[in-house]
């Protein structure tokens, strides 16, 4: 807590001296102290990581995705033979590359697998963080990445993902820095550098290793060759033609790199050429029982309003974030081509693309969504990329307008992304409950949107479960021997991994009011599917995310006078 803190505390004054120190230098000087601000900025990072991924519980996909690992490995060990993976719930239908990957780290790791995994995911979402800064140094310079970087790292929705979101986050990065070289191969396009296409392919391919909306990357290759066409294009008729097949010629190797790589890691991929496009299909139509919630009204996914993601996007990610990127996103096809080259134009243009298109799939086709922004956080990197770009313009503007005007916006930029430093700090380790003042904040968001999907609040909860018997249950001779069975409105991995007293067991009666305890979180207002006496909450920013109830005795009704009041 104190480690993020003090970088909290930093981050206004790092954006302020660096901004003006890269400002007050020519290009080539103004090169060296923001890149070795945002260097030290994403090393701060890594050390926050390694002191706090304990902090974190295991999510609802950790058990699952760690056995469909390792099934994975067993098809291949057995030469194809043990073929368990493919009846493995719905899994077969996701790629398994960071699960491999764990899973035979853990082989030489002596930690705990699930602190490995959190360790790991935090260390590829810091990679996110970087790639998202590079792409934005690479389009806009030095002071575009570093602000892209902690736009990116105090958004709640990312960060407070970075350790536990094993699936989710590593996709995200992998189609950050998969983007950061498809810009550099367009640049070059129709020759460019074998490096990039390497490695192009094999963030490609590890993207398509882990979901296979991956796929999306064939469609901005497609964007990156059109926006790079010849132009005026009425006078380069046979000349398309001909840049655009080589440029596809140029970029096959990558997608053919990128295929091996996803079938190595998503067997069910090998089994058919087209199973690839099956699995997509397959994820347009889920349609389970999984339940969201938006605006106080409860949808099961395949149900939820056209505008849920738009909505969550726009009151998840904080307001300058929002605000600078939809100032890149205008400003470049308005402004003149004196204040945005042609080349700045296109990349921006791309990303542009990047992130409307998924969406308007999304809007156009209905498609199921649950828990958020959980299945569209690729898309939150390249929004603080745009935004490191439009804000970093925007001081430019300012600059020029003299030193106070500079001064006042800059000032303006560091108090945003001090409030929002201050309320992740507040809210760690659920920096993901992180609602923007659209909403009224967590406070506003309570029960109306979803909050701690994965009861990642559990362990906490459980804590607190054992300091209430340890302070109350002592004085009773049969203590020691006492068994309490605890209803949990979660998973019974991270529960069995939280508890430290033998007394607590989980409970397995489908009556949960049969129980001795239970705690839930309040998201999908599960904590009142039980009535009992609360003994303790889990609270942030003075919003109750988590209850414990103890079932032994009716609830007073003076506490269900206050719970009434409170809704």
């Amino acid at each position: 807590m104190s480690e993020l803190k003090l970088v909290g505390s930093y981050i206004p004054g790092i954006v302020k001296r660096a901004s003006t120190s890269c400002s007050a230098m020519t290009w080539k000087a103004r090169f060296e102290p923001c890149d070795i601000v945002t260097v030290v900025f994403l090393t701060a990072l890594v050390v926050i990581a390694l002191a706090t991924y304990k902090d974190y519980a295991i999510s609802n996909d950790e058990g699952v995705q760690h056995r469909y690992g390792e099934l994975i490995i067993g098809y291949y060990r057995s030469g194809f033979r043990d073929q368990a993976l493919f009846s493995f719930q719905n899994l077969y239908l996701y790629g398994g590359l960071f699960d491999i990957i764990a899973i035979a780290l853990s082989h030489v790791v002596p930690i705990d697998p699930y602190d490995l995994r959190h360790i790991l995911c935090a260390l590829v979402g810091i990679g996110g963080i970087g790639a998202a800064a590079a792409t934005a140094r690479l389009i806009a310079g030095p002071r575009a990445g570093l602000i892209a970087a902690i736009s990116l790292t105090l958004c709640g929705a990312w960060y407070g993902s970075m350790f536990n979101h094993t699936k989710d986050i590593p996709f995200a990065a992998a189609m950050m820095a998969a983007t950061l070289f498809l810009i550099r191969i367009a640049r070059r396009l129709p020759s460019p550098r074998a490096i990039d296409i390497v490695l192009f392919g094999l963030l490609a391919g590890a993207t398509l290793g882990i979901r296979v909306i991956g796929l999306l990357l064939v469609v901005y290759v497609g964007f990156a060759i059109a926006l790079h066409l010849p132009r005026p294009w009425p006078r380069h008729g046979r000349a398309l033609s001909s840049f655009a097949v080589k440029s596809m010629l140029q970029v096959l190797p990558a997608l053919m790199l990128a295929y091996v790589i996803m079938i190595l890691a998503w067997p069910w991929a090998a089994l058919a050429p087209l199973n690839p496009f099956r699995g997509l299909l397959a994820f347009s139509e889920f349609n389970y029982g999984i339940r969201t919630v938006m605006t106080g009204r409860i949808y099961r996914m395949a149900d939820v309003p056209r505008l849920y993601m738009p909505i969550y996007i726009m009151i998840r990610v904080p307001l300058l974030m929002l605000f600078g990127a939809a100032l890149t996103m205008v400003s470049a096809q308005l402004l003149p081509r004196a204040s945005v080259s042609g080349q700045q134009q296109r990349e921006i243009t791309l990303l542009s693309l990047i992130v409307l298109f998924p969406l308007a799939c999304q809007v156009i086709w209905q498609g199921p969504a649950f828990t958020g922004l959980r299945h569209f956080l690729f898309l939150i990197p390249v929004l603080a990329v745009l935004s490191g770009i439009g804000l970093d313009k925007l001081l430019a503007a300012l600059q020029a307008r003299g030193r106070a005007v500079v001064s006042g916006g800059l000032a303006i930029m560091a108090t945003c992304l001090l409030w929002d430093a201050a309320t992740l700090v507040r809210l760690h380790p659920y920096e993901y409950l992180y609602y923007n003042s659209l909403v009224g904040g967590l406070e506003g968001a309570s029960r109306r949107y979803d909050l701690d999907y994965w009861f990642g609040s559990m362990p906490e909860a459980i804590h607190q479960l054992e300091a209430y018997l340890r302070r109350t249950e002592p004085g009773d001779t049969h203590w020691q021997t006492q068994v309490y069975s605890v209803a949990v409105c979660g998973e019974r991995l991270p529960f069995e991994k939280a508890v430290t007293l033998p007394q607590l067991k989980w409970d397995f009666k489908q009556e949960w009011s049969e129980s001795d305890f239970f705690i839930a979180p309040t998201q999908l207002n599960c904590d009142e599917d039980v009535d009992g006496r609360i003994i303790g909450t889990v609270e942030r920013l003075g919003v109750v995310i988590a209850y414990i109830k103890d079932l032994r005795a009716p609830n007073p009704p003076e506490t269900m006078a206050r719970r009434a009041a409170s809704h």
